[in-house]
């Protein structure tokens, strides 16, 4: 997913029933491994959210152990055995949602999911595409919906949109239609009687001053919404993106807010901004998915990037969602179990 090249880079949840850096083989800490208890292993049941049992993590896993990496195996289980989102296909979201959904409702959970969609997506870079025009999107959403059904689903709305109006990379002319469909979508999204919607809202080291984002998430329909999502496949800390939150929620007329904490555990890379959002290395997982946040306005910490998919064609990774298994490699090692 494309981040800028400038410094851009539950109450609540009740109603849901919710009350990296890449290494080789030879550099993984087999000691850390070790030590995981099977709590730390298999945390999946002290969270509210579903875990996909078909991910490319816990495949991979598989994999592994098939080939003997059991070392390797055990610390990839830190991605594998917990929740992430789950990215429908352009072409065909149904088949997906409807799997996830029906899966979590079995296991009394929440499936979480991203809608990435929108027209004249990500401003031609890494992960450009979306529907191509107004009319292919709203039916696309309209889909998307439907296959929710009456399921528990928490929905991320449109990773960078708003932000990319504000920054100026998306064309002005684009502005308005922008705006008018996510406030239909998340309308139509909405109408699921378990489905919350959380519309992106960029990142403490994109948008700077939080201020600049009210009228533009204002415009694209946020009163509508359950509230907003913050540092989406970015490393910026919890407590930075906090605190941005808290000053924008003020500004929203007390707006919650999810954080993407899958890849933030060692916070953002330092240097050239141009380079830190791409699949930097030394990167490491973040706080595990949970509505157990201790923030009266943080409704969860989700982890909404999946971890191990890589951001794009930089530093030797393949293309933007791709599965990059030594990447997550060093996620998981470098994470702090």
């Amino acid at each position: 997913m494309f981040r800028p090249t400038r410094t851009r880079t539950l109450v609540v949840l009740a109603a849901l029933g919710l009350a990296a850096g890449c290494s080789s083989p030879s550099e993984v800490d087999t000691t850390a491994a070790a030590r995981e208890t099977p709590a730390q292993v298999s945390p999946a049941s002290a969270s509210p959210f579903w875990v996909d049992p078909a991910s490319p993590a816990a495949r991979q896993v598989r994999q592994w152990e098939r080939q003997g990496r059991g070392n390797d195996a055990r610390l990839l289980k830190r991605i594998a055995d917990r929740p992430a989102a789950i990215w429908p296909a352009a072409d065909n979201p149904e088949a997906k949602i409807r799997e996830a959904t029906a899966a979590a409702a079995r296991e009394g959970r929440t499936a979480v999911f991203v809608a990435y969609n929108i027209p004249h997506r990500d401003c031609g870079q890494h992960s450009a595409g979306g529907a191509h025009d107004a009319d292919a999107y709203q039916d696309w959403i309209g889909r998307f919906a439907e296959a929710i059904g009456d399921g528990k689903a928490l929905v991320v709305l449109e990773p960078d949109a708003v932000a990319h109006i504000v920054d100026g990379c998306t064309p002005g002319e684009y502005h308005g239609e922008r705006e008018q469909l996510i406030a239909e979508a998340i309308v139509r999204l909405k109408r699921q009687p378990g489905t919350r919607v959380y519309l992106d809202a960029g990142n403490p080291a994109w948008v700077q001053e939080s201020w600049k984002l009210v009228d533009r998430l204002k415009r694209a329909g946020i009163v509508n919404a359950d509230g907003f999502a913050l540092n989406v496949a970015n490393f910026q800390p919890d407590e930075t993106t906090k605190e941005y939150g808290r000053r924008l929620s003020k500004d929203l007329g007390g707006k919650h807010f999810v954080v993407d904490t899958s890849r933030n555990g060692n916070g953002p890379l330092h240097g050239d901004p141009s380079q830190a959002w791409c699949n930097p290395p030394g990167r490491a997982l973040g706080t595990p998915p949970t509505t157990d946040t201790g923030d009266p306005l943080v409704d969860a910490y989700l982890w909404i990037k999946r971890p191990g998919e890589s951001d794009g064609q930089c530093r030797g990774g393949p293309a933007a969602g791709q599965w990059w298994a030594d990447y997550a490699l060093g996620l998981a090692r470098n994470s702090r179990a």
